[in-house]
């Protein structure tokens, strides 16, 4: 059962990574287009301006595009079947004070009425967490956290 929760958690997170791939893809899009746009119908300094921003925007979201496909290429990594003993990239792990899914930073996703945070490996809790067993506890900005359950 909980298996099938990380495989749905498995691809909550792929589903977000296209999203966002999309997203981006659209944005540099209509920055391109509004930069022909500009070629086509403006002269002089407002022209030139109006390029320059369509341009900014196109590195800008080259760079987003860029990000969100290594985000995309984390999660290939991962075997959402894959069990362990010890925590680490693809774990769900079950504590005392919520459940969490080491993969991508997808934020809050809610299967079944319950609520899961996935959160990247880089994050702060994830290094913490990363290598430790069930029945483990760290401590975290105050909060004691026991690990219940690896799956």
């Amino acid at each position: 059962m909980k298996v099938s929760i990380k495989i749905l958690l498995y691809k909550k997170c792929i589903d977000y990574a296209d999203q966002r791939i999309s997203a981006i893809q659209k944005a540099i899009d209509e920055a391109i287009e509004s930069g022909n746009d500009e070629t086509k119908s403006s002269s002089g300094d407002k022209h030139e301006t109006g390029r320059a921003m369509a341009q900014l925007e196109q590195e800008k979201g080259s760079k987003q595009l860029t990000e969100a496909i290594e985000f995309r290429g984390i999660l290939k990594k991962i075997n959402p079947e894959q069990k362990s003993e010890k925590i680490f990239l693809g774990s769900l792990v079950y504590t005392n004070r919520g459940c969490f899914y080491i993969a991508v930073a997808a934020g809050k996703i809610m299967i079944e009425d319950e609520v899961f945070f996935a959160i990247s490996q880089v994050s702060p809790i994830a290094l913490k967490l990363i290598g430790l067993s069930k029945n483990d506890n760290l401590v975290f900005n105050g909060n004691n956290y026991k690990i219940k359950e690896i799956v």
